[in-house]
């Protein structure tokens, strides 16, 4: 039923409404890596021209000296204290390389190395940074306070830290909901979409569960708590999200696995060269000029290079085309994908309620023009996410909405009003029919709602007069993006969502997806995932909700549609499909998959051209300049071959291979 609940006693104010969460935002100085890299950067910015313009080397030798300083103190720190634990970091390689060069005069170099790695460093505390923020500013989703409700009917605004199992809270319309619980007494509709992914808003009556921070709608609620607030469903999101954000397996580049082995072996290597012939009488110029002619023929420099250009490349052309990838590890993780597991709503979902079906009543309703203008009429004044779908239809069909009169809404029920001096109501077919009539209307609403619709009940001057069907879109390319993703991985998606089974599997079918599981709440997404990951898979998630984030962090690679996806979700992901296009995301996959083979054609280069080098120092004599020749040469090669991802060409081959 409806409920009049108790208003606050005069003078004492009732909770503030939460509103939309305030976000949460680290300023980008807060951060000492990013402050350091501006400064490294400015310093470097100031020497530059300095030098270029043939200015005196006091003027701009310091200035480089403080850009060493400032960008490679922190590197160089964490790689003494990684060099104590005897591990040899790829930081520390960095500042030596840079001090290197300087100690052969190319500071400007050496400093352009240091300001380039500093920025990399920022960028990755940045982007840390805010994925923090995201999973803490969730919890701003649910209220400060909450009104509490004594044995005697008075009300205490309370902060919701205090609120213990047992206790009654009154949510009045308009305010999110203060703690996990069970409804006592009124009904409403509440938007739990942060926490199920329903599109539509949940009817709420005595004995339903609600979580804390949905949003409640036009009736006001008694409701029971049933957890405190540390385990609240909003609670336990966080905990899910942090816990497999530390949890997931450190992740680097290929590259990176065999760098540091590859460089020790180079140290070494380096060192055997210039001391055995010198311990075999050889003098002491050109023994040393043998190994510094090895060092640089042999440096990793053309392998490294085999790997970041490609991918790189693939990134800045997926930029180009609406897809955020976050980084080089995502978009080499991306080629390995295996499984994938899609959300419904607002991923294979244009994610708003849109009519679908407008039905009158044969032989007794009006047109169908006639039957949605009336609806629409009727439904205009109210804010009820239905309502919108039915007044937008009839605007799409340009329509002309007569104003109307004596307007009432009932929570769960629907609405009524006068319209051109009839009566209209629009709502659920089981609250408005009555026994008498319900035979024929009941029948259509059971066959739209066996399609996957939610069926509304037209009722004019107490006569049925038809019925509307509405539902959440499919997207136009959500099919073609189901086989393209097979045609990749060699398995059909699963679907993963909590909304009803009928409505999930009426869209999987028309997806072409047989693998359904609905119904499910944050947490069963994640287990869904990990059961996949335990299997062997690698498992891709595509979603776009705050219950989709566990799920995205838990996943080898978390894809987040970015037009309405919540902040947690789009920091959470490794991907942002920014222009909400949902076939970029196999060509995403395709795309990471050729730049995998690039970087094997470059590994092959750079190796070919490092061993005939080598070979060439050991067994003859490789001038020096010649070395550097065929270090840069070969340098130059495998980054050209990785720029080839950066063309238009190589975006629309990967959109084939899905389909082909």
């Amino acid at each position: 039923m409806t409920s009049t609940l108790t208003r606050p006693p005069a003078g004492q104010a009732a909770p503030a409404r939460s509103g939309t969460a305030p976000r949460r935002r680290t300023r980008l100085l807060a951060l000492p890596e990013v402050r350091w890299a501006v400064a490294a950067t400015a310093l470097f910015l100031l020497a530059l021209p300095l030098q270029l313009a043939g200015a005196p080397a006091w003027t701009w030798g310091p200035l480089y000296a403080l850009s060493y300083a400032t960008g490679g103190w922190e590197p160089g720190w964490e790689g003494l204290k990684a060099l104590k634990d005897k591990t040899l970091d790829v930081d520390l390689l960095m500042v030596v390389a840079a001090l290197g060069a300087a100690s052969i005069g190319q500071v400007m170099d050496g400093a352009l190395l240091i300001v380039i790695f500093a920025t990399s460093g920022a960028l990755e505390a940045l982007a840390t940074a805010r994925t923090a923020d995201s999973v803490r500013g969730l919890l701003d989703l649910a209220p400060a306070t909450a009104t509490r409700l004594a044995p005697d009917g008075t009300e205490q605004a309370v902060a919701v830290e205090e609120l213990t199992v047992g206790d009654t809270i009154l949510v009045r319309p308009g305010e999110r909901v203060g703690a996990d619980g069970r409804v006592l007494d009124g009904s409403s509709e509440v938007d739990q979409a942060s926490i199920t992914g329903e599109p539509l808003p949940a009817a709420k009556a005595p004995g339903d569960e609600v979580f804390a921070g949905t949003l409640n709608g036009t009736g006001a609620l008694r409701v029971r708590v049933e957890r405190d607030a540390s385990d609240s469903v909003i609670a336990r999101i966080v905990r899910m999200v942090e816990e497999a954000s530390e949890t997931k397996a450190p992740t680097q580049l290929f590259i990176e696995k065999v760098e540091q082995r590859y460089s020790l072996g180079m140290v070494a290597a380096t060192l055997a060269v210039f001391g055995v012939p010198l311990a075999f009488g050889e003098a002491f110029s050109e023994a040393l000029l043998r190994a510094m002619t090895f060092m640089i023929v042999a440096s990793p420099c053309a392998v490294v290079l085999a790997t970041m250009p490609p991918l790189l490349s693939a990134i800045a052309n997926a930029g180009r085309h609406g897809v955020l990838v976050k980084s080089a590890v995502v978009m080499e993780r991306l080629g390995q994908v295996d499984a994938v597991a899609l959300d419904k709503t607002g991923t294979l979902t244009e994610g708003t309620p849109c009519v679908t079906d407008v039905r009158p009543l044969p032989g007794r309703g009006p047109a169908e023009d006639e039957l949605l203008t009336l609806a629409a009429a009727a439904e205009h004044p109210s804010e009820h996410p239905l309502a919108r779908a039915v007044v937008d239809a009839a605007r799409e069909r340009h329509l002309d909405l007569p104003t109307a009169q004596d307007f009432s809404s009932a929570p769960g029920v629907g609405v009524k009003a006068v319209v051109d001096g009839r009566t209209v109501e629009v709502g659920a077919p089981a609250r408005l029919l009555d026994d008498a009539a319900a035979g024929p209307v009941a029948a259509l609403a059971e066959e739209l709602e066996q399609s996957g619709r939610t069926a509304v009940l037209v009722v004019v001057d107490g006569t049925p007069a038809g019925m509307l069907g509405i539902a959440d879109r499919l997207r136009p390319d959500a099919a073609a993006t189901v086989t393209a993703l097979m045609t990749l991985t060699g398995t059909a998606p699963v679907l993963l969502t909590g909304d009803n089974p009928r409505a999930a599997a009426h869209l999987a079918a028309e997806a072409g997806i047989e693998d359904v599981r609905a119904g499910l709440l944050p947490q069963d997404k994640m287990a869904a995932v990990k059961e996949l990951e335990d299997a062997g898979r690698k498992v891709m998630v595509v979603g776009d909700g705050v219950n989709d984030a566990p799920a995205l962090a838990a996943a080898h690679i978390g894809v987040a549609m970015g037009r309405a996806g919540s902040d947690l979700a789009l920091e959470t992901a490794d991907a942002v499909i920014v222009r909400d296009e949902l076939a970029a995301v196999p060509t995403t996959v395709a795309l990471s998959r050729r730049a995998r083979k690039l970087v094997v054609q470059n590994l092959v280069i750079a190796g070919v051209f490092i061993a005939g080098l080598v070979t060439w120092d050991l067994v003859g004599t490789l001038p020096l300049p010649l070395g550097v020749a065929g270090h840069e040469g070969s340098t130059v090669l495998v980054g050209l071959n990785g720029l080839r991802l950066l063309r238009d060409a190589a975006w629309e081959r990967a959109a084939s291979d899905g389909t082909g």
